[in-house]
């Protein structure tokens, strides 16, 4: 039924950059889910979306993300929150990608920022070789940093089809994030909303009739 699977990458292939951000609030004394709400403020506009699809250099969203989180009633600069980005590697997710692309092509859709090394945003040459690695299985890769549109605009997910000369009702789409899935539900993906490693290869099991462990 389903001839490929589209992942994102952050907080799907890798750990969610959302447990870094409540560690970093936890050490520093702010409320709990901060950051998150800065994000989540004017989520199209604001400086976290101009970073990701590269309206403003990372000086520029340094100094906007300060304001943002002043406005809130507590100064973070936009550099220390980009340092908590990239996650570690799930490897049980890998291993599924390995097993997928034996029977069905894989892509992966991922909003990221000109920030680190390669794709995965990596702070040491090392993850960045892993993260390396991992991207040249997939038989697409869509950066929003590069093509200047950034999840949840539809227009992204028509583009990989397009690349991938496949149709949306052909694709199954993992992201961790709820606003993400909803417009590549209303292309006709079929959707996967990621909480956990674990309960997110028993659905795409399911779906793909196939071990993956």
């Amino acid at each position: 039924m389903f001839k490929a699977v589209l992942w994102d990458f952050g907080g799907v292939i890798t750990s969610s950059p959302f447990e870094a951000f409540n560690r970093y609030e936890s050490e520093r004394g702010l409320p709990k889910d901060f950051l998150r709400s800065i994000n989540a403020t004017n989520p199209d506009t604001n400086a976290w979306a101009k970073l990701e699809s590269s309206q403003v250099s990372v000086d520029e969203f340094d100094e906007l993300f300060a304001q943002e989180a002043e406005a809130k009633g507590h100064r973070v600069m936009g550099r220390e929150v980009l340092d908590l980005l990239s996650g570690d590697v799930r490897q049980e997710m890998v291993r599924a990608l390995h097993l997928i692309k034996e029977n069905h092509r894989i892509g992966c859709i991922t909003n990221n920022v000109n920030t680190g090394q390669g794709p995965g945003m990596a702070k040491t040459t090392a993850k960045a070789t892993q993260v390396a690695e991992i991207m040249a299985l997939f038989d697409v890769v869509i950066e929003s940093s590069k093509v200047n549109i950034r999840k949840p605009d539809p227009a992204i997910y028509k583009m990989t089809c397009e690349q991938m000369s496949l149709r949306p009702e052909d694709t199954i789409y993992l992201d961790d994030l709820g606003i993400n899935l909803k417009p590549a539900r209303a292309l006709g993906m079929t959707t996967i909303k990621v909480l956990n490693a674990d309960q997110a290869l028993k659905e795409l099991e399911a779906l793909l009739n196939m071990s993956l462990r």
